[in-house]
């Protein structure tokens, strides 16, 4: 398990993290969530000593992390850590062996990832030559040569197609299933969402919010997602009493109803709007949750 206890961290006049604790179990994917300039890549770099601390200690299975611990994690920075016009199987089999891995085992472990990650061809091309989803993999398979215990990734989906946050998707949750700890950030919280037990969410260097994903997702009010032909812009539900427009989506109007709002009373109201065709109780949507907690 990793452990951040009460780190403080300060860059002049900013107060990057502010006494911010919280746990990553293994066995789970758990989403590092905020917004830009919540403290969430100060607090990976941290993890790995890249950065100093006033204050607060990073601990692993309830230990203060020593750097020996670190060479048995993998990171994966926002910003691009690699060689660009370096071959990618060269500069994977050099970045396994300062890992400790002899050079038979680094290349049989670039070989097995780069065919895992769709990359099997690429070897020899450089950095420079990949598309973006596959500068993304190639990075992936960085962090992960050296069969790594914690697996941290700051922004690992950020400018994916479809195909690659499946790809990259399906990796996390197969390290997770393997009893590895894995955290990684995001601003994507549909995708999030799909991947993660947990989550841990801060503001202003501050821990705001933390949990399983299904608990967070099920408090609060009731939630409503309604579907009336001929408004998609849910015109219908305003100004009803003890309702709530969220947010609309492609002609999909989510409610949240007050304590005691008869959901018939609701229903009555989008029958003479026009033809009712989904009317369905909803959990609240991490988009929801993380709105809530930054508020």
């Amino acid at each position: 398990m990793l452990q951040t206890h009460a780190l403080t961290c300060r860059f002049g006049d900013i107060t990057a993290l502010d006494d911010l604790s919280f746990d990553v179990s293994a066995g789970q994917v758990t989403g590092f969530l905020g917004h830009n300039g919540a403290g969430k890549t100060t607090t990976m770099r941290a993890v790995f000593g890249l950065t100093d601390l006033d204050s607060g200690e990073v601990r692993w299975d309830g230990v203060p992390l020593r750097q020996e611990d670190r060479r048995r994690f993998g990171y994966m920075p926002e910003e691009r850590g690699l060689y660009p016009a370096m071959p990618v199987g060269d500069q994977l089999v050099y970045l396994g062996r300062l890992h400790g891995l002899s050079a038979a085992a680094a290349q049989r472990a670039v070989d097995a990832w780069l065919e895992r990650l769709g990359l099997g061809g690429r070897a020899g091309s450089k950095v420079e030559e990949l598309s973006h989803g596959n500068q993304q993999r190639v990075q992936l398979a960085a962090a992960l040569l050296h069969d790594p215990e914690l697996l941290v990734l700051d922004e690992p989906l950020a400018g994916l197609d479809p195909s690659g946050i499946d790809a990259i998707g399906e990796v996390l949750v197969e390290q997770a299933r393997a009893g590895k700890c894995v955290l990684f950030s995001s601003h994507q919280l549909d995708q999030v969402e799909d991947l993660c037990e947990t989550v841990v969410i801060i503001a202003h260097g501050r821990l705001v919010a933390t949990g399983m994903v299904d608990e967070l997702a099920g408090g609060g009010p009731r939630r409503l997602v309604v579907r009336v032909e001929g408004d998609r812009a849910g015109q219908w539900a305003r100004g009803l009493a003890g309702v709530k427009i969220s947010e609309t989506d492609r002609g999909a109007v989510r409610l949240v109803l007050a304590e005691g709002t008869d959901s018939d009373t609701v229903l009555k109201a989008a029958m003479a709007a026009g033809r009712v065709t989904e009317f369905v109780f909803e959990r609240r949507r991490l988009s929801e949750v993380f709105r809530e907690a930054i508020a």
